[in-house]
């Protein structure tokens, strides 16, 4: 009974927040749920509410009418990705078209555009839709000109994830799943970018010149003020490097510690040096066994 009750008190209140949301501009209903006095509520690197309810809302510039179509050259791209699987399994091409159709239309995925994937491939529409939805590299709202994503994974957590996102957002004025009144930046967090050794680490998506000029970097060893210099130079129009701020690769050379990089004390090898040993033994060294006594 009790538990009950509890179930029909939850309903009722989600039915009285959906109807107070279905009032307001998709812009307010993002705000509700991804602004700062709800942090981790639903989706927290959603960029609006389309991406918060996991569920399509018309908007201007993106309904069921709205046209979308590949370019000439993105056509073209369409045809050498399909010619990368059997015919009778083209649908495993939705993810690749998606992130094409995605790239070409400023970072995100209106309905029409996953409409069109969808009739490329013979594919029930709800089908693309379901992957759309699924997938968080998907965008199914406007993103900046450059989405920066921060990773949010323990190992990012461990080494200062938490500054590099306070830094970026005191810099931008922005929370997670916000976009800046210019345009050029949405912040939002990422699960893991798979740059572990490297951590803390973000990600930038520069959507700035459509397919061609597409980019995707992933920066790593940041420390909250090397994250605010290389957002400073999108900003300016640069492409900063990717990579390590601090070494080549992962060699164990240091590591980013209460927010500033540390070298690593020499204690151990490197792969670019001589191993100091122990080593195997030289078989061809050993001594003869002995022989049995008499």
């Amino acid at each position: 009974m009790l538990r009950s009750s509890a179930w029909k008190l939850c309903r009722v209140g989600q039915k009285s927040l959906q109807r107070q949301l279905e009032a307001c501009s998709v812009t307010t209903r993002a705000a509700v749920f991804v602004g700062a006095d709800y942090p981790s509520t639903g989706r927290g690197f959603a960029a609006n509410s389309h991406d918060v309810f996991g569920q399509h809302r018309d908007e201007k510039g993106n309904t069921i009418s709205t046209p979308f179509d590949f370019t000439d050259a993105n056509y073209d791209a369409v045809a050498d990705i399909l010619l990368r699987y059997p015919s009778n399994y083209k649908q495993s091409a939705c993810i690749p078209l998606l992130d094409l159709a995605q790239q070409q239309n400023n970072g995100h995925l209106t309905l029409a555009a996953m409409r069109r994937v969808a009739m490329l491939l013979d594919m029930p529409e709800i089908r693309v839709y379901e992957v759309a939805t699924f997938y968080t590299m998907f965008n199914r709202s406007p993103v900046g000109r450059y989405h920066v994503m921060v990773c949010g994974t323990t190992p990012c957590q461990i080494q200062g994830s938490d500054g590099i996102y306070e830094a970026i957002s005191n810099h931008l004025g922005l929370h997670y799943g916000q976009t800046s009144p210019d345009g050029l930046f949405t912040l939002s967090e990422m699960e893991c970018m798979g740059a572990c050794v490297n951590a803390p680490m973000i990600a930038i998506a520069d959507y700035s010149n459509g397919v061609e000029g597409y980019s995707y970097k992933y920066f790593e060893d940041l420390t909250p003020a090397d994250a605010v210099e290389i957002v400073k130079r999108y900003k300016d129009g640069e492409k900063p490097e990717m990579g390590s701020r601090y070494r080549s690769k992962a060699e164990p050379a240091g590591a980013v510690m209460n927010g500033k990089w540390t070298p690593a004390q020499k204690t151990m090898p490197t792969l670019t040096e001589a191993p100091p040993g122990p080593f195997c033994r030289d078989l061809g060294e050993m001594p003869a066994p002995e022989q049995p006594k008499a």
